[in-house]
């Protein structure tokens, strides 16, 4: 089966619905809260964790099982914990309304798809086997997970900070992607990882000018 990889954004604008309240559906609860996600958990019991967060009121709960109608005006739906038909009752429902839904661990009924994480401050990184062997995808997450280390987190806060000052003291789009390389291509990355962050923002500096870095910092002294 073929897969379009898409981003979601602005999930605090629109409802997403998770039915169940085990361990499966505490984790993607946990995923979808980082990204500030506005959810209903549907399910007569929740881990110990999930009704933490419910006791904070960090998601809507519905203390019961699911019942056709709770999809009325999501966006999204995960059904993480089911019996019975919940799967193709919630499916149908989902197809109906229009709705982006996801029945974990049956794939006839979702019209899309989780893929691994890696993530890393602004890094995602997401992994798919299409459906054709889901323990790769855990084998290749747990890879990239070392290969892939929190200075790229680090690294992309810092040129984050940098795209606004890069903007006013370089005009020209030429000028700005030619830099942009040129810190990427650096050895600016391995001094993050090194944890040599003053000489990351000096080389920084050594590209795209004193006066950008210092702006970026404010009155952080490197």
């Amino acid at each position: 089966m073929e897969m379009f990889p898409i981003y979601l954004r602005r999930l605090d604008e629109r409802k997403t619905v998770i039915v169940g309240g085990d361990h499966e559906a505490e984790g993607k609860v946990e995923q979808l809260l980082e990204r500030n996600a506005r959810l209903t958990v549907i399910s007569p019991h929740l881990t110990e964790k999930l009704q933490r967060w419910a006791g904070e009121r960090r998601f809507e709960w519905i203390p019961r099982r699911y019942k056709q109608g709770d999809l009325e005006g999501a966006f999204m739906a995960i059904v993480a914990q089911f019996e019975g038909n919940t799967n193709k009752v919630a499916y149908q429902e989902a197809k109906e309304r229009g709705i982006l839904i996801n029945v974990m661990d049956d794939l006839s009924h979702a019209n899309f798809a989780f893929g691994s994480i890696v993530k890393r401050g602004p890094l995602t990184i997401s992994i798919s086997t299409s459906g054709a062997a889901p323990a790769l995808s855990v084998r290749l997450r747990q890879r990239f997970e070392k290969e892939f280390g929190p200075e790229y987190g680090t690294f992309l806060e810092f040129m984050q900070k940098l795209r606004d000052p890069m903007s006013k003291h370089h005009d020209k789009f030429e000028t700005r992607k030619k830099l942009w390389y040129e810190v990427i291509d650096s050895e600016v990355l391995t001094l993050f990882r090194e944890e040599k962050i003053s000489e990351a923002y000096q080389r920084t500096a050594d590209i795209v000018g004193e006066e950008v870095v210092e702006a970026a910092l404010g009155t952080y002294k490197y």
